[in-house]
């Protein structure tokens, strides 16, 4: 039975490539905005002073982690976010929502995973993941936080994690915030490679065997083909901008794919994304009149939930709007949006 899923999602992934192929590569490459780019600073920036580059010891290989940690210091249990660095980013990448839960005395840290996806340890290796929840662990050991508010976040290649961590985590998280998240990194190889964006570089150098393309392990690094749980608790919210993969480096497939496959394995076939649906996402074909809300100014174009996942389409590229971001993740908190009734069983 759960064979019948992941060929749902590889039937659905070479359905997709074809429309993709046909929409989204002939976009001239002279109006190609590396969105990724833009909003990925990867520079390392001076932190404030509150925030101290911490050593954690690896639970899997022993090495030293670095990450930047904010304890709130405060005598009340604290909501933790954790914020997950980018592709090309490490641990000392600037990062708005560090000011936000300072401001707000919410624990926080930012760690490192291997740093920049350019080797084997990167691209959602185990050391990675290990790295991640290793992070966590160290906020919970020193600082006082509400473990029932954990939140984990990231944008592109922090969305990438997000999804990982979201399906191989050991703690117990609140939700998952994914923003324009790679889910399958073979397709991500193929779409970087076709377009020349030097991504599909920076794969090779994460799996390959020698010189040669390594698909079996680009695929065991994608959440979209990872042996799924028989019970997800936490709750996964994937935002992305419609115009991802036209003007940014990850197609909206990557969410749509991942969100189907979720439902198609934890609830039933009437809850995916439709085919009419994928088309109009796919095409930027959706009608004006569908637009039902707005977060920071864009309109929400498109959006599903089934039980404790998500995905919103909003008019915008490969970005994270953070401020929305840290609303949302106050809004669970303040209206108590969902409990564990809501996940999947």
């Amino acid at each position: 039975m759960k064979n019948s899923h992941i060929f749902f999602a590889v039937a659905s992934s070479f359905l997709l490539g074809a429309l993709l192929s046909i929409v989204f590569f002939p976009v001239l490459q002279s109006k190609f905005i590396d969105y990724f780019q833009y909003f990925s600073d990867t520079r390392k920036t001076a932190w404030p002073k509150d925030f101290s580059i911490v050593e954690i010891r690896s639970t899997i290989d022993n090495t030293i982690q670095h990450a930047y940690f904010y304890d709130s210091k405060s005598s009340e249990k604290k909501p933790l976010l954790i914020s997950l660095h980018t592709w090309s980013g490490d641990y000392r990448q600037n990062d708005p929502l560090s000011q936000m839960a300072k401001a707000n005395e919410w624990n926080y840290i930012h760690p490192d995973f291997r740093g920049l996806n350019q080797s084997p340890d990167g691209c959602l290796s185990n050391k990675a993941i290990a790295d991640i929840d290793d992070a966590i662990q160290y906020a919970l050991d020193h600082c006082s936080v509400n473990k029932d508010h954990i939140f984990v976040t990231g944008v592109s290649g922090g969305g990438y994690a997000s999804l990982g961590v979201f399906l191989k985590t050991r703690h117990k998280i609140r939700a998952f915030l994914a923003w324009s998240p790679i889910s399958d990194l073979d397709a991500w190889y193929w779409q970087s490679k076709f377009r020349k964006a030097r991504f599909h570089d920076d794969i090779l150098r994460c799996i390959s065997t020698g010189a040669s393309y390594d698909k079996k392990s680009a695929l065991e690094r994608s959440p979209l083909y990872y042996e799924l749980p028989e019970k997800q608790k936490s709750r996964l919210e994937i935002y992305h901008g419609i115009n991802d993969g036209y003007t940014g480096s990850v197609p909206i497939t990557h969410s749509i794919l991942f969100f189907n496959r979720m439902v198609s394995f934890y609830e039933t076939q009437n809850n995916l994304i439709n085919q009419k649906d994928m088309n109009d996402l796919l095409s930027r074909g959706i009608p004006l009149e569908n637009v039902s809300n707005k977060i920071d100014g864009r309109d929400v174009l498109y959006r599903k939930e089934a039980a404790n996942i998500s995905i919103t389409i909003f008019d915008g590229g490969h970005e994270m709007l953070a401020e929305y971001c840290f609303f949302r993740m106050k809004e669970m908190i303040d209206n108590q949006h969902f409990d564990n009734g809501d996940a999947f069983e």
